[in-house]
């Protein structure tokens, strides 16, 4: 009897475990909350993005942001990028903070009732 108790809490463990891409999640939305990058390498890119929204679309979490650095430079120009969270590889929280992007617009079609966390109007 205690031996099937240790089994099922291996189990009950290791069914957490393979939903790793998830655990990206905590850190996305404090990156959104306290308003500071992540960086992360996205298509073997190195990126630093300030993430403005964490959203769902068929199933699948979705951060859409603003590209601040991309391979140790700047990006041409400023705009709101999408990224599929399972293609950021390696996120961590920078201490870099950043202000909400004038082109982002929270009330864009696509974020309608799927929006998970945004950032706050300045």
């Amino acid at each position: 009897m205690h031996h099937s108790f240790y089994k099922s809490r291996v189990t009950e463990q290791s069914s957490i475990q393979p939903a790793t891409p998830n655990g990206d999640v905590p850190t996305v939305f404090e990156g959104i909350v306290r308003n500071f990058c992540l960086a992360a390498t996205y298509n073997r890119t190195s990126i630093v993005l300030a993430p403005h929204i964490l959203y769902t679309r068929h199933d699948e979490l979705f951060v859409d942001g603003v590209v601040v650095e991309r391979d140790g430079q700047p990006p041409r120009e400023p705009k709101v990028g999408t990224f599929k969270l399972v293609g950021l590889q390696g996120i961590a929280l920078t201490d870099r903070p950043f202000f909400r992007d004038p082109l982002f617009q929270p009330g864009e079609v696509k974020y309608q009732g799927v929006t998970l966390m945004a950032v706050e109007p300045a």
